[in-house]
């Protein structure tokens, strides 16, 4: 057997992405023995890389964009692991912000599959994860990258990607979420996130309350200092993203929406600092101020502006946002009241003129739903808006109609509608919305919706085609 299903290696870009996804059935099982087993046999690409190690429950993915894109603007090539994709898989390997092409991604898990079958029989079968990471460090080495970016999948201790040490090690904050997995409170989970501090390593952390002790004990017992970051002030905030101070730089533009990336410019920024301490980038205040400004995470708080595509061919604006727990939901209806004055349908209306919002929404069953729910009710925005309540990709959903139920019990003032199929959901909501449309509750709603709505050639895989 040669890794996939009747003994034959992936001839294609879609059969590769198949046999790695196939690998999931193993499950979330965590554990460093099968991920170092797989690098050792791969001939240990990631002890030629030094980087940066980002963890935390919120902000990992907005870090390493802020990162990369001022190390892509220094001229760096800098190896990154996003997680999840949104649209295609190959989004989970880039090199200075581009996606790994299509026949590499291919090359690339032809020669992993049958190491991983090698591997299985001495320490199980490696997880998808496992996998996929191995191979990121051995497409990075490939490349001869400059350096690697690297996101923490879950927790950290015993996530696939601390079995590598880039001498850079960064918590971004830490609250409750996959507790199945860390454990149910703030301290065991930042106990478990902080173990990716080793020793030697510079560490920064914007985690604030409770995680602090566990994490300084950690830095303490490693003998690392542990640089502790306040959120950056924030000294404007428009539809185009915020203006920070940061030291050194004064004002600074990021092209993040979202008040709570003033914390992750400031991990984002200490990070940069660290990575010229330890002698790996260096990046200077103008390379600094070009990649803050031209950073992009696509799917997190990202506001689309759709000519032509709303209610009588008006034009139609859609914020996609991954908010999946309760943080991230939080941040979300934060960041909404605040854009508020400059979205569709409220610029210069009075409270009583002001366009509904329209939520589209759909989540996991596994996640906590009624502390999301309540988290987004907190928006001044969201109330008395329209919800359709859909189908999340993949075998975890929790049932659109039973999502509807949930909401209204929380907040039965709401128009509530469910629809179950997620793309259907969504032009409803687009074509019939005489305000924005918000898509939220699950970066793989995110996903399928920004893979409608946005023809984006890098992330057209072979056989693929565009919006429709």
């Amino acid at each position: 057997m040669t890794g996939v299903e009747g003994g034959h290696l992936p001839a294609t870009f879609a059969e590769s992405v198949a046999a790695l996804e196939a690998r999931g059935r193993f499950g979330i099982r965590l554990g460093l023995g099968r991920t170092r087993a797989l690098l050792a046999a791969l001939g240990h690409p990631e002890q030629g890389i030094r980087g940066a190690l980002i963890g935390g429950t919120n902000g990992k993915g907005s870090v390493v964009a802020l990162v990369g894109a001022c190390l892509a603007a220094a001229g760096y090539r800098a190896g990154e692991t996003p997680k999840p994709h949104l649209v295609s898989y190959r989004e989970r390997i880039r090199i200075a912000g581009h996606p790994i092409p299509s026949d590499d991604f291919t090359s690339l898990v032809r020669a992993g599959l049958p190491v991983a079958d090698r591997v299985a029989r001495r320490h199980g079968p490696p997880t998808e994860f496992e996998l996929l990471t191995a191979l990121a460090f051995r497409h990075f080495a490939d490349a001869r990258v400059d350096l690697a970016v690297v996101e923490v999948g879950l927790g950290g201790r015993l996530d696939a990607t601390h079995a590598w040490d880039g001498a850079v090690a960064a918590i971004t904050n830490v609250d409750l979420d996959h507790t199945e997995h860390l454990g149910p409170t703030v301290e065991l989970i930042a106990r478990e996130k902080g173990a990716i501090v080793m020793r030697g390593d510079l560490a920064i952390t914007g985690a604030t309350g409770p995680a602090l002790g566990p994490l300084r004990r950690r830095a303490r017992r490693v003998g690392v200092a542990l640089l502790e970051v306040s959120p950056a002030p924030v000294l404007a905030f428009d539809r185009r993203g915020l203006v920070v101070e940061l030291p050194g730089l004064g004002a600074v533009r990021i092209g993040l929406l979202g008040r709570h990336q003033a914390a992750n410019a400031a991990v984002a920024d200490a990070v940069l600092d660290a990575l010229g301490v330890a002698g790996i980038a260096h990046v200077g205040p103008d390379a600094r101020r070009a990649g803050y400004a031209a950073a992009r995470w696509p799917g997190r708080l990202e506001l689309l502006d759709l000519p032509g595509a709303g209610p009588r061919g008006a034009d139609a604006e859609v914020l996609l946002d991954g908010a999946h727990n309760p943080a991230g939901a939080r941040a979300l209806a934060a960041a909404l009241d605040e854009l508020r004055p400059e979205l569709r349908g409220f610029a210069g209306s009075t409270a009583s003129a002001a366009a509904q919002v329209t939520l589209v929404i759909g989540t996991m069953a596994d996640k906590d739903v009624d502390g999301l729910i309540a988290a987004l009710g907190t928006s001044r925005s969201l109330a008395g808006a329209r919800v359709i309540a859909t189908a999340v990709p993949g075998g975890r959903a929790l049932p659109p109609e039973a999502l509807a139920a949930r909401w209204l019990a929380a907040l039965p003032e709401s128009d509530v509608g469910f629809a179950a199929d997620p793309i259907a959901a969504l032009e409803r909501a687009v074509t019939t919305a005489e305000g924005p449309v918000v898509v939220a509750g699950s970066l793989y709603l995110v996903g399928a919706a920004r893979a409608r709505l946005v023809d984006d050639p890098e992330l057209r895989d072979p056989g693929a085609s565009g919006p429709a």
